[in-house]
């Protein structure tokens, strides 16, 4: 189920509120100070208790990733015109973004200002630049951004965006052709339109028909892998880059993560304005179902993912006493080898209010405790949540699942 709230309701979430969800009293996003991990870079910064280098050829980017704990091999490449440097970026110049759980952070080579844009556990996504040739560099923010990064896409708060487009040969997006928002439900041929998917020898099947990436579509609505077959020839890392690929791993767990990080922001705000508790039991049974993969497109085939990327995604998630992580990646038949999301240790996650949090709970509970689960999975997801996440409902509760299940 998915919530879709118009603009009428936003802007009657609260009796006597008739302005915009972000500016509402309890939200202030435009003026109260952000607790982002960028934001808490921008302040070492300033105190001059962190610098960063810069390099003659790709700025601040290495040492940007480095701050924000974003790994090289999380590299996405996007060739559609949808950025914030769009006249900089083409298929033979596509855009690089960067990620991990909480920061995204877009680049394109000889463009003015790296794009950064990060996940603040209260006020949703702030968005950044920072300027490429600047001396002394800093974090400056962009409200601008959200004249795209607020609307039916991002759940009407600041967030992501992952679109699937029909994009032309020169990087203009055509929706006169069609498109749609992406997440896990997605099936894989309405995906990563406008984006590089590179390959390997184990993910041959995904070819064009498999997905909507790497091809451009022609006046006359003609279809092309060209531009992938040239960008692939291109030498990249003589011209900027820091890899070549955009692999099928990382876009599948960005996938994942951006439309999470949009739910828990939404059910956060709805709390915080006063919303009705059936709207906020709606959206908080929305974001567990979200968070145990109900719906997931699985892989077409199974994915290896870049080396370091899976590495770098689990050392910062806890293991319960058997060495098992909500961030062991499967990439055979789903996702994740475990059908809980990782996302639940953020600060976002954390930051949830209390009602919020424990409806959210109650929900992944009952979906546990559903025929569909398979048992195995049941007893694997809450025994490494039991062990991993102290706020979790604890022993009682959990062998009153798994007692229910086990007699049907």
């Amino acid at each position: 189920m998915r919530l879709l709230l118009g603009a009428v309701a936003l802007a009657i979430a609260v009796q006597g509120w008739t302005g915009v969800l972000h500016e509402h009293p309890s939200i202030q996003y435009s003026t109260r100070p952000a607790a982002d991990r960028v934001a808490r870079l921008n302040d070492e910064l300033a105190q001059e208790r962190r610098t960063l280098a810069r390099d003659p050829r790709t700025g601040y980017l290495r040492s940007v990733l480095e701050a924000l704990d974003v790994p090289i091999e999380s590299q996405a490449l996007v060739f559609s015109k949808t950025g914030v440097q769009r006249e900089f970026t083409s298929p033979r110049n596509p855009r690089a973004l960067y990620f991990n759980e909480s920061v995204a952070v877009g680049y394109v080579p000889n463009a003015p200002v790296l794009e950064i844009a990060s996940h603040d556990p209260q006020q949703g996504v702030i968005f950044y630049v920072l300027d490429q040739s600047a001396s002394r560099p800093a974090f400056t923010r962009r409200t601008s951004c959200l004249a795209c990064h607020v609307s039916a896409s991002t759940m009407n708060v600041p967030g992501m965006i992952v679109r699937n487009n029909v994009v032309s040969e020169d990087g203009d997006t055509m929706p006169q052709l069609g498109g749609n928002d992406v997440d896990q439900r997605t099936p894989h041929p309405d995906r990563w339109g406008g984006y590089y998917v590179t390959i390997d020898t184990l993910s041959q099947a995904y070819q064009q028909r498999a997905h909507a990436g790497n091809i451009t579509t022609g006046s006359r609505g003609t279809t092309s892998n060209q531009i992938f077959v040239d960008w692939m020839n291109s030498e990249p890392e003589q011209r900027g880059y820091l890899s070549p690929f955009s692999d099928i791993a990382s876009l599948l767990v960005f996938d994942h993560q951006m439309h999470a990080i949009n739910l828990m922001t939404r059910l956060n705000w709805e709390v915080r304005v006063g919303a009705g508790s059936g709207q906020i039991r709606e959206l908080a049974g929305e974001l567990a179902d979200y968070l145990l993969f109900v719906g997931e497109q699985p892989p077409s085939v199974p994915v290896t993912p870049r080396p370091g990327f899976a590495e770098h995604l689990a050392k910062r998630i806890p293991r319960d006493r058997r060495g098992r992580s909500l961030a062991d990646l499967d990439l055979t038949t789903r996702l994740m080898r475990y059908p809980c999301s990782y996302l639940i240790y953020t600060e976002a996650f954390d930051g949830l209010p209390t009602a919020a949090k424990s409806a959210v709970y109650r929900r992944m509970l009952d979906t546990l405790s559903g025929v569909r689960v398979r048992p195995a999975d049941r007893e694997a997801v809450l025994e490494i949540l039991r062990d991993t996440k102290p706020d979790f409902p604890k022993s009682q509760v959990v062998a009153s699942v798994m007692t229910r299940t086990a007699k049907r």
